[in-house]
């Protein structure tokens, strides 16, 4: 038990030099990098002396890690964890988090659609005492028709299959307590949906709003695939319910079948055999067989997703730190949250 104790009063003191920690994922963004940078460091140095930004390279083929590792050399407080590969944003995301040491920690976007003004604002109703400040897009005229419909229907969808109710508009840009990060370290499963995992901690929560501005430089590098493959994450990490609804499914169309199978022994009683038709033959067959390999494909979403967490492999893979006094790595931080958790 002393062990334990020795461990959790070591990483606080490590922590206690840092009140602010921004975690940025960054994937070629060579272009913007430079534009954020000029941004924020005023903003934070008006907050605090006591911040750090920790960019994440995630597997980036441009002059991105280039620009971090000069960016470093020139001030201390921006650090980066260069991962092995690109391992998307979401793992990347928890990379930073579980390197971040502030007493506060914001994950925010380089591209400044997660405006750095609005920090000061987050810092300040933390400081009242809440362990968590929401970022609410009030105003989405930056994004075209069909991102803000879908984001739209996306929301209604998971929050009528989710037990956890994810905000609408709400992105990953928020402010979180140390304790708040502590709790989300406890939560190490392979396919992560961050904003879901973010809503489920609780804790006391309040929210800024904010209009979402257009991006400040270089190209996003989410397509429609990434933000369908991120949106079929969500609802199936966060909802058994499309598993469910297929034993209803299976059950409605037994009855159908019965009711139809009941409708043709009263023709043949009453009026005879008739010669059925091929054209509703092959209509049935084929839309039960469809049926039936759509309810084959929910299963086999959920199963892949049993495959990976039993496969236990690490969520992200650190190949360098740099700006990091010690080097930094998941197994460690994973037992740094166990040391804290089971003190």
């Amino acid at each position: 038990m002393w062990r334990q104790e020795m461990a959790q009063a070591n990483i606080i003191d490590n922590m206690a030099d840092i009140e602010l920690s921004l975690v940025v994922p960054v994937f070629n963004e060579e272009d913007t990098i430079p534009v954020f940078v000029k941004r924020i460091k005023p903003v934070l140095d008006a907050i605090t002396q006591e911040w750090e930004v920790i960019f994440v390279n995630d597997g980036s083929r441009d002059t991105t890690l280039k620009l971090l590792r000069e960016l470093n050399a020139g001030e201390r407080r921006f650090k980066t964890l260069n991962l092995s590969r690109n391992f998307g944003k979401e793992p990347a995301l928890t990379a930073g988090i579980d390197a971040a040491s502030g007493r506060a920690v914001i994950p925010m976007d380089v591209d400044l659609q997660d405006p750095p003004e609005l920090i000061s604002e987050m810092v300040a109703k933390w400081r009242e005492g809440f362990d968590m400040v929401l970022a609410v897009r009030s105003d989405r005229a930056s994004d075209n028709f069909m991102k803000r419909w879908t984001a739209q229907m996306f929301y209604k969808i998971i929050n009528d299959l989710s037990a956890v109710d994810i905000p609408a508009d709400v992105g990953d840009f928020r402010l979180m307590d140390r304790r708040v990060i502590t709790a989300l370290g406890q939560y190490r499963e392979r396919g992560r949906f961050m904003k879901g995992l973010f809503a489920s901690l609780g804790f006391n929560q309040t929210v800024v709003y904010f209009a979402r501005p257009i991006r400040a430089a270089g190209t996003t590098k989410l397509n429609v695939f990434k933000l369908w493959a991120l949106a079929l994450e969500g609802i199936i990490s966060f909802s058994a319910k499309p598993l469910k609804v297929w034993t209803y499914v299976g059950l409605t169309s037994a009855l159908i079948a019965l009711v139809y199978m009941l409708v043709i022994i009263a023709r043949i009683v009453f009026f005879g055999i008739s010669v059925p038709g091929y054209a509703s033959m092959m209509s049935v067959m084929l839309f039960m067989n469809g049926m039936i390999l759509t309810g084959l494909g929910v299963i086999g979403e959920y199963i892949a997703r049993i495959f990976n967490e039993v496969k236990a492999r690490p969520i992200y893979i650190v190949s360098e730190n740099i700006g990091f006094t010690e080097q930094v790595s998941q197994p460690a931080l994973e037992n740094q949250v166990h040391a804290i958790s089971e003190a």
